[in-house]
């Protein structure tokens, strides 16, 4: 039995790791980092950018991550591909905030959130894994509709 993206990011979360350790790392099938690879350089991320709480949530920052793997903007005379990661990333901002109000790691961890989709069927209440678990089915879920996954 695999077991599913949300589940595994939770896993990693419950260890001890950061909101955008838990979401870039449960990718790594897809990403191709090795786990210690995601766990490093995402590690920086978590608690609003070093622990500030004043920035981007962690776990928004891992989905930003993960979909700049899976979406790449390597070469710079490509405008195409830059308009392409912009847009998948802007739309996953804008449904991460839809769901929950806003992104910035601060204003999140005074507002109240409530579990729904992965997090509701997995049993989370936790804040920040909501938002871990949440952040990686925005990301699955924008995958299969651009039919990257099944």
């Amino acid at each position: 039995m695999t077991t599913n993206r949300c589940e595994l990011a939770n896993q990693y979360h419950e260890k001890g790791f950061n909101c955008a350790q838990s979401v870039l790392a449960a990718f790594g099938d897809l990403t191709h980092l090795t786990e210690q690879e995601a766990l490093a350089v995402s590690g920086g991320f978590g608690g609003g950018i070093g622990g500030t709480h004043q920035e981007v949530c962690g776990a928004m920052s891992g989905g930003v991550m993960t979909l700049s793997l899976l979406y790449p903007h390597v070469d710079e005379n490509n405008a195409e591909t830059r308009r392409r990661l912009y847009a998948v990333t802007k739309e996953f901002r804008n449904r991460f905030q839809r769901r929950f109000g806003c992104s910035v790691c601060g204003d999140l961890l005074k507002s109240k959130v409530q579990p729904e989709g992965a997090a509701l069927d997995l049993g989370i209440g936790q804040h920040c894994a909501i938002l871990v678990v949440s952040a990686v089915e925005i990301v699955e879920q924008m995958l299969r509709e651009a039919g990257a996954l099944k």
